[in-house]
């Protein structure tokens, strides 16, 4: 039974590293890129990001944004990213149709520039690395699951590499052994830091994301009204659900309460709400959300995890605040201190993932990690292909004779972890199934 054990760990490793190795290195370059997304596009868009126009008059905020809702027909301004010197304004326009493109005004609130958002370097690092530059409910699970079975390689590579004490035993001198040998090596050393990369970038995933999402808003601060939008990047992840207050929308009877208005003749200015941003002590960097329909508010935000370049703060940094879009009162705020203890895990790990929790050493950690993940992963096939006999696919021998308890543990406490991974662990188990039913009957 103890061999059987290793044989179906070995059997179900082999075949699951075969078929998501595609999806797992794909994964890890896309995210070894979006590790350094800051870096690249402060060098890319310097003119954007840093340069000036070539008028010199000076305009209001609101005059600026006025200039860009007309140069840019059809798109209306939805968010304000107030950055930090030497950063220029960043204007997020939206059309009916959802498409965006991000505006640059300078010191003078002149016009710098504009990007098609879909076409940033981020951005299209981050499409790659959640959906495969594809989209769609169907490519985000197939991305989920790759994430969820490397979490099995890496748990069953472990289990294989001790219990056959690949790492103690003398080498034999065949070169199949080192291979092995050199694979369980750097597999042991990249386990656990691997683990926690993959578990703290499954706060974005389909299925795991939103039981993540739901588990850490019990007995999380609640504020009533509708939601914000998830493409909403920059608010902080653990509010990113979370209902917003309504305002008291005194002149709601003149314009017959219509659904949805970003720019009602009622609302205050941007420069005024930015007054009132000040005089309640928050700090650039922060973006300005537009309400998003008449009983909305502006939403005034800090986050850890915005994926704007320039934008980021600290975890413990983190606010979402909300203010009325009539009167520019404040209205409620939730602050780090706010959060319960997974959503502060969360604030952590996220940042933490994408490599900027602490820096440059951040990035070198996680560049390491991943580069050492794709070396196991090649050094994986290198071993299988030296072991693999001509016009055979040599894979590891079948094993039929029952599951050990330990097995059945494992794979329940993991489906159940992870439900994406449990899910397709009973389809394994019922392909498992038919194999043996078909061999019985051809014997």
């Amino acid at each position: 039974m103890k061999k059987g054990f290793y044989n179906r760990f070995w059997r179900w490793h082999f075949f699951a590293g075969i078929f998501i190795a595609p999806l797992l290195i794909t994964l890890t370059l896309s995210g070894i890129g979006y590790l350094f997304f800051p870096e690249v596009e402060n060098q890319l868009y310097d003119d954007l990001f840093f340069g000036d126009s070539e008028s010199n008059e000076q305009l209001t905020i609101e005059e600026g944004i006025e200039k860009v809702e007309k140069d840019f027909h059809g798109f209306a301004v939805t968010k304000i990213s107030i950055m930090e010197e030497p950063y220029n304004t960043r204007l997020t326009l939206t059309d009916e149709a959802g498409e965006q493109k991000y505006v640059f005004l300078d010191e003078q609130n002149q016009i710098v520039g504009s990007q098609n958002a879909a076409n940033t370097y981020s951005n299209v690092m981050r499409s790659i690395h959640s959906s495969l530059f594809v989209g769609g409910t169907p490519v985000n699970y197939l991305v989920e699951l790759a994430a969820c079975w490397a979490i099995f390689l890496l748990i069953s590579g472990l289990y294989m590499t001790f219990k056959g004490k690949i790492l103690t035993r003398k080498a034999n001198g065949s070169k199949n052994f080192r291979n092995k040998k050199l694979h369980a090596l750097i597999g042991v050393i990249i386990t656990i830091p691997m683990v926690v990369i993959i578990f703290t970038g499954l706060p974005w995933s389909a299925v795991m994301g939103n039981i993540i999402y739901t588990t850490a808003s019990n007995n999380a601060p609640e504020l009533e009204l509708n939601p914000p939008t998830s493409d909403i990047n920059e608010i902080p992840w653990a509010t990113r659900q979370e209902e917003t207050p309504a305002s008291d929308d005194p002149h709601a009877h003149h314009h017959g309460g219509s659904s949805q208005s970003e720019h009602n003749e009622f609302m205050i200015s941007v420069g005024q709400l930015i007054d009132e941003v000040e005089s309640e002590n928050i700090s650039k960097p922060y973006s300005i959300v537009y309400p998003s329909a008449d009983d909305g508010v502006y939403i005034v935000s800090k986050g850890s995890n915005s994926g704007v370049t320039g934008l980021d703060v600290s975890p413990s940094e983190e606010m979402t605040t909300y203010f009325d879009q009539y009167s520019g009162e404040y209205i409620a705020a939730v602050n780090y201190e706010d959060y319960n203890l997974l959503q502060k895990w969360f604030t952590w790990g996220i940042p933490l993932h994408e490599g900027h929790l602490f820096g440059w050493p951040n990035k070198v950690l996680n560049l390491v990690v991943c580069l050492a993940f794709l070396f196991v992963i090649f050094w994986g096939f290198k071993t299988w292909l030296s072991r693999k006999k001509k016009d055979k696919f040599s894979a590891p021998p079948k094993n039929f004779k029952g599951l050990s308890i330990g097995f059945i543990v494992l794979m329940v406490l993991l489906g159940i972890l992870i439900p994406l991974f449990g899910i397709s662990l009973i389809i394994v188990a019922l392909i498992e199934c038919i194999v043996i039913f078909v061999k019985k009957n051809k014997e």
